[in-house]
C-alpha cells in the first residue's frame, strides 16, 4: 500500500511545530495538588509516562489519567514514550491506592489505562477488575473510562477487564491498517477491531483513537472510520502524532486544524455518535464528555 511521501513543506514542518501545537507550561495550584497526590500514592500516569501535551490543562483542572500495572510495557510501539522491557511490577495494593487518590482529587470522571502485560496469562485483567471495583466502592458517584490494551485474543481476559462496572471502555487502533507494521509491530489491526466489537456486544459504550501525521492518506482514514463504525464503535478521538524522543518515528506531516474538523464531520456523517478531533486531542482529552453520548 502506498503512502504520501514527505514533501518539502512537511520536511520543513518537522523542524518547527506550527503555532496551533503550542501549549502552556504546567503551572498552578491544582496542577501542584494533583502532582502531590500522584507522588504520595506512588502512582503512574500516562500524562507523564507518555509525555502528553495536555498535562498542564488536565492537571490544572484537577484530573489525571492513571496508568496501572507499572510503567514498563512489553510492547515496543514506535510512537510511544512509555518504556519497553520485561515488567517486574505487580502490586495487588495498587487498586486501593488508585481509588484513594481519585477520592482525594474529587474526580467526577476517572480515566484509567495500563501498559501491555503480555507476559501475564491474564494480561493483567485481575488488577484491572479490582481497580475499577475499588474506585466504584470508594467513589460510587464517579464514572469511569478504562483505556485497555490489546489482550492478544485472550477474550476471557477482556471480559474480566470490562465486567467491573466502568461506563466507557476504550481501546485505541492508533493508526490506519497500512501503517500497523511500522507503528504497532506487535499488534494486529483486525484483532483490535474484534476486541472493540466484543466489548460493544458485551453492552459497553466503546471508544477508540487514532493519530494523524504518520503518513496515512485521507482514504485510509475514511476506511478506518468505516471499519470502526462496522464494529459498533461509539466514540472516536483523532489527534496529531508528536515525536516523543529522537528514537521514535518522525512526524511526516503536521495536519492543519481544518483537516481535523473535516474528519470529525466525516466521522459523524458515517455513523459515529461522538468525535473529538484536533491537533492536541488525546485519548482521554475531555473524556467526561463521552460518558453519556
Amino acid at each position: 500500500m502506498s503512502h504520501d511521501p514527505p514533501t518539502e513543506a512537511t520536511t520543513q514542518n518537522k523542524a518547527r511545530k506550527p503555532d496551533w501545537l503550542r501549549v502552556k507550561l504546567p503551572v498552578g495550584r491544582e496542577y501542584t495538588k494533583v502532582r502531590a497526590i500522584v507522588d504520595q500514592y506512588k502512582l503512574h500516569t500516562i500524562c507523564t509516562s507518555g509525555n502528553c501535551p495536555n498535562m498542564g490543562e488536565c492537571w490544572g483542572a484537577g484530573t489525571a489519567t492513571f496508568m496501572i500495572l507499572g510503567n514498563v510495557c512489553t510492547r515496543s510501539c514506535t510512537f510511544c514514550a512509555v518504556a519497553t522491557g520485561r515488567p517486574t511490577e505487580y502490586d495487588t495494593e495498587e487498586p486501593k491506592r488508585v481509588a484513594e487518590a481519585i477520592q482525594r482529587m474529587g474526580v467526577k470522571h476517572a480515566v484509567i489505562t495500563s501498559v501491555n502485560r503480555d507476559e501475564l496469562p491474564d494480561r493483567g485483567a485481575e488488577i484491572w477488575f479490582q481497580t475499577v471495583q475499588e474506585v466504584k466502592k470508594l467513589c460510587p458517584a464517579t464514572t469511569i473510562e478504562t483505556l485497555i490494551p490489546d489482550v492478544k485474543g485472550t477474550w476471557a481476559a477482556l471480559y474480566r477487564m470490562i465486567e467491573a462496572g466502568q461506563e466507557v471502555v476504550s481501546h485505541n487502533l492508533e493508526t490506519v491498517e497500512g501503517l500497523y507494521r511500522k507503528v504497532r509491530p506487535q499488534a494486529k489491526y483486525a484483532r483490535s477491531l474484534a476486541q472493540l466489537k466484543l466489548t460493544k456486544e458485551y453492552g459497553k459504550r466503546t471508544k477508540s483513537g487514532i493519530m494523524l501525521g504518520l503518513g496515512e492518506t485521507d482514504d485510509e482514514v475514511y476506511k478506518t472510520i468505516d471499519d470502526l463504525v462496522d464494529h459498533g464503535l461509539d466514540i472516536l478521538t483523532v489527534g496529531q502524532y508528536l515525536q516523543p524522543t529522537p528514537l521514535h518515528l518522525k512526524v511526516v506531516k503536521y495536519v492543519h486544524p481544518a483537516k481535523f474538523a473535516h474528519f470529525k464531520e466525516e466521522g459523524l456523517k458515517r455513523g459515529l455518535k461522538y468525535v473529538e478531533a484536533g491537533p492536541l486531542v488525546r485519548s482521554s482529552y475531555r473524556a467526561e464528555r463521552h460518558v453519556h453520548v
